[in-house]
């Protein structure tokens, strides 16, 4: 059987029992070290993964993915969401407006943001009728001015439904200022819950309420929100829409609104990502040291092997076919128990909770009250990619060191 000279003895050479065991200790460290760092990576980057999955799945579930409006307010709603259902990343559309004002209860002052909503339309666009706590949807009705509050804004104020409360919203008029203060007694028919900054910076009302508080004619709305199949299409999708309706109209697209917030994210998994990378770069320098103490512990058997009629090219392939097996082994090792600790920890986690009969993320510190995880093979490629590379690069300097060894000086003394 055909066996390269280099190969043999390098594998040889791995997993032979040297006469010193220190580097055989560190051999086998650099090799954990190399597994745990890629183990590492791979489960926080699909912890982070799976924290921006549900912050996408309930933040932008309840903010539009995109609004569609015009100079003047739609007289008809309806026509401009059935030209937009014709597009075929489009799943959902309904009328949509938004104000600006503070809520007021005994003295204590709170801004928000109102979104008028059409009770029977926002299924088709928002998450919002299934993290209802109290009260139900339903029971926004025209003319009644009623508003569904977030369960943050209900605890601060200590308000249930039934309770009543005040909207300052500001209104342009003749006066000296220009704006003055317009304010609206509203009844509180349901509390949220999405487990995020929303609970405390949104309500809703309905959208004819809305309407009448902006004095826009019966019948028209400020704008049509759209719910789209990938969100992460909404500036393209909706700015094609938009062109679609013709002149005037003009598209708002998540990006703008909640983009910064994700932008963060994605910038934190960045850093985390090159902080834990520097793990698999301790375990590469630590292949380094070894490979320099086993070069100095073989410098006889080179010697050998170079009078032999080794050349240093197959010198330096030997010593980096070891390197490169140590690195192999470590990465394999590291990402068979990542991907396995990525797809289980939840399940451990929930287990652990039980056990100790206590909550790690507790819901109501939390905006989620499980460890979420989103395990992707892109990112378990790329980490392994990056640990073999790595482990790759420091086979380099000792091996070329190996094949600059003079067989005449090594074997001097031997």
């Amino acid at each position: 059987m055909f066996r390269p000279l280099s190969l043999f003895i390098g594998i040889r050479y791995t997993r032979a029992k040297r006469r010193n065991h220190y580097i055989s200790f560190i051999s086998l460290a650099s090799m954990i070290g190399l597994g745990l760092g890629v183990l590492a990576m791979i489960v926080v980057l699909s912890v982070m993964n799976g924290f921006q999955k549900e912050m996408s799945s309930r933040i932008l579930g309840m903010v539009p993915h995109a609004t569609l409006s015009a100079e003047q307010p739609l007289d008809d709603w309806q026509a401009v969401a059935a030209r937009a259902m014709k597009h075929p990343e489009v799943v959902g559309a309904a009328p949509f407006a938004e104000l600006d004002g503070m809520f007021s209860y005994k003295g204590t002052m709170q801004p928000v943001q109102v979104n008028g909503i059409d009770p029977a339309e926002e299924a088709k666009v928002s998450i919002l009728g299934q993290h209802m706590v109290q009260g139900n949807l339903a029971d926004l009705k025209a003319g009644e001015f009623g508003v569904v509050i977030g369960e943050i804004t209900a605890r601060r104020f200590r308000l249930n439904v039934g309770d009543k409360l005040t909207l300052i919203v500001p209104e342009l008029s003749g006066a000296a200022g220009g704006i003055t203060p317009r304010m609206l007694r509203l009844s509180v028919v349901g509390v949220f819950k999405v487990g995020a900054e929303l609970d405390g910076s949104l309500a809703l009302i309905h959208i004819a309420d809305a309407s009448g508080i902006q004095r826009l004619a019966e019948g028209q709305v400020q704008s049509v929100r759209i719910s789209l199949k990938d969100l992460y299409q909404a500036p393209q999708v909706s700015a094609s829409i938009a062109r679609e309706l013709g002149a005037g109209f003009k598209a708002v697209d998540w990006t703008r609104t909640q983009g910064s917030l994700f932008s963060a994210m994605q910038m934190e998994k960045t850093m985390i990502g090159l902080l834990l990378l520097l793990i698999i770069a301790v375990a590469a320098f630590n292949i380094i040291a070894t490979l320099i103490m086993v070069v100095a512990d073989k410098r006889a058997d080179i010697a050998i092997l170079r009078t032999l009629g080794a050349t240093p090219g197959q010198i330096m392939t030997v010593f980096m076919v070891q390197g490169t097996v140590i690195g192999c082994i470590g990465t394999l090792v590291g990402g068979v128990l990542g991907v396995i600790v990525a797809l289980n920890i939840s399940g451990w986690v929930a287990w652990l909770e039980r056990a100790a009969g206590t909550h790690v993320f507790s819901s109501d510190v939390y905006f989620i009250s499980s460890l979420p995880s989103d395990l992707r093979g892109l990112d378990v490629l790329l980490i392994c990619t990056a640990a073999l590379t790595m482990s790759f690069l420091a086979t380099l300097y000792p091996s070329w060191r190996a094949s600059r060894t003079q067989p005449a000086e090594a074997l001097r003394y031997e």
